[in-house]
């Protein structure tokens, strides 16, 4: 398992339709919509993974931090045949697998239980040490949180980390939606960049913009992509 040899399911022209599909009560819409172009991207053209391998030791690893809108995650899995289309319009259903966070024991693909800010980066990074304990330097480990989410000292810790470690499989993909209470001077991605991180600021809506992102070289560095989306969305 090194690369996809499938097609997707679906196009990107059916993530809408998929997304209208899940019908149950849902707070954090916007929280998902915001996510949609850049999940597409890294799943359709970067993360090596399929649904045939993601328990394979050599996998890709994506953990998905912003979990408490889950939507886009759900239709970008069903999209790529992670999970049947069929179990979306249950989505919020006291007997559906998809909930409002995802569950890394119900959900196809999903590496990790999610959706309480702040956690997502600490565990990339665990994931990341984890993998080199076990020799296994090719994976790389993807985390996708929200800018909020910078407001946590958990993650600060863990971007302190990462950059002296040179934890070069580590990669961060960062939603700005301007939703953060206190922010940087200079931008999100100077905040990356101050600790030893690679890091580069793209419009969250730009395929092409974001697949040049995700696949710069960063020799020795973890990698933060930070994605700018309208704001509150």
């Amino acid at each position: 398992m090194t690369t996809k040899t499938a097609a997707p399911a679906h196009t990107y022209r059916d993530l809408n339709r998929l997304m209208s599909l899940m019908t149950g009560d849902e707070k954090h819409g916007p929280a998902a919509t915001s996510t949609l172009d850049a999940l597409w991207v890294l799943y359709d053209q970067v993360l090596r993974v399929t649904p045939d391998t993601v328990k394979a030791p050599d996998r890709d690893r994506f953990l998905l931090s912003k979990g408490h809108g889950p939507m886009a995650y759900y239709a970008v899995l069903a999209a790529h045949g992670f999970l049947d289309e069929e179990l979306l319009p249950g989505f919020g259903g006291y007997e559906s697998p998809l909930g409002h966070h995802p569950d890394r024991m119900l959900v196809p693909g999903a590496e990790i239980g999610s959706g309480s800010l702040g956690h997502g980066l600490p565990l990339a990074v665990g994931s990341v040490l984890g993998l080199r304990a076990q020799g296994l330097t090719r994976p790389r480990v993807w985390v996708l949180i929200g800018d909020a989410e910078l407001d946590e000292g958990s993650n600060h810790e863990a971007i302190a980390y990462a950059g002296p470690a040179g934890l070069e499989q580590l990669h961060t993909l960062v939603i700005d939606n301007a939703s953060a209470t206190f922010g940087w001077p200079g931008g999100i991605a100077s905040r990356f960049e101050a600790a030893g991180w690679s890091a580069e600021t793209v419009d969250g809506y730009d395929h092409e913009a974001l697949y040049a992102a995700y696949t710069a070289p960063h020799p020795g560095q973890p990698r933060a992509v930070v994605a700018r989306v309208s704001p509150k969305n």
